[in-house]
């Protein structure tokens, strides 16, 4: 229908590394588009725009289509005529002069009915011609907001849904950890998790936005962390990871690790992934997100630390 690494190695290994050179910056976070971070850097800011309120008249997928209370004037070749303010047409717009719902399926945003927009939504508008004798004219146009009366956007329901969720990046497990005196070993494997795993940092997490009687059921899902070592390297992750105990020593992450190749003190960034599924008003959408955290770890060579 409707578009739209805690160490891993003994700890008698774990000695504090002098001269260490630093080997990379931090990256900045990347939020989406209209969201922006907030201080601490590993949340992204959603703001929504609530739009007016519309008359009830229906639940869910709005059935039935509430009239508002205005009066919808039809002019044509110098006549004027009060009309219903909804029909089977969808909603008048005053500014169209012409009944508009919502397209279904809604055209690619590569359609040049976009005019290179993103936002608000395209309609099929019909004039009513026939009330004055002439064929009534089907056209599709780009509106910012429904006509008055008409549902909201379910799009806009669904962003308000995620601004309710307040998802975050992971909270970053990893050894070596990152902390004063804790060194990992070049060639000795790291560990990276999650170490707050939950519906805020991996979901999935469900939430509702409703207006005027309609509402939009969200879903989100983390799908997916991106490692940025801090050497130029990258590991993807798709489960939150697993957490190093001590009884594991030199084992390898079953899920989610790294080795390193050369010492250094690196800046290690995880940058989640999300996938928001929403529906409601018999549409259907997916939103992406991402979040980022970091931390500083130091790797030092074996012949350094025993001297």
């Amino acid at each position: 229908m409707l578009m739209r690494t805690a160490a891993l190695v003994a700890a008698a290994l774990f000695m504090l590394v002098v001269g260490v050179p630093t080997v990379s910056a931090a990256e900045p976070i990347v939020c989406p588009p209209g969201s922006e971070p907030d201080a601490r850097g590993g949340i992204c800011i959603i703001t929504v725009t609530t739009p007016e309120p519309v008359s009830s008249g229906g639940s869910g997928g709005g059935a039935t289509k509430p009239a508002a209370q205005r009066t919808c004037t039809f002019t044509l070749l110098g006549s004027s005529r009060e009309m219903p303010c909804s029909s089977d047409g969808g909603w008048w717009s005053q500014s169209q002069q012409a009944y508009c719902e919502a397209a279904s399926p809604q055209p690619p945003l590569s359609d040049p009915v976009w005019g290179g927009r993103t936002e608000g939504q395209v309609y099929e508008c019909t004039r009513p011609g026939a009330a004055f004798g002439v064929v009534a004219p089907v056209f599709l146009i780009w509106l910012a907001q429904p006509p008055a009366g008409a549902p909201p956007d379910p799009r806009v329901l669904a962003q308000q849904a995620v601004a309710t969720m307040n998802l975050k990046a992971v909270s970053i497990g990893i050894v070596p950890e990152p902390a004063p005196g804790r060194v990992g070993l070049v060639g000795m494997p790291v560990w990276m998790w999650d170490a707050n795993p939950g519906p805020s940092t991996w979901g999935p997490m469900t939430k509702t936005a409703s207006a005027g009687g309609y509402t939009v059921t969200a879903t989100a899902k983390a799908t997916k962390v991106v490692w940025s070592m801090g050497d130029g390297e990258v590991v993807v992750c798709r489960t939150p990871g697993t957490p190093y105990e001590d009884s594991y020593g030199r084992q390898d992450s079953p899920d989610c690790g790294y080795t390193y190749s050369r010492q250094g003190v690196y800046r290690v960034w995880a940058r989640s992934y999300w996938s928001v599924d929403w529906s409601g008003l018999g549409q259907s959408g997916s939103i992406p997100l991402q979040f980022a955290n970091s931390v500083r770890i130091t790797v030092g060579e074996a012949q350094v630390l025993t001297q």
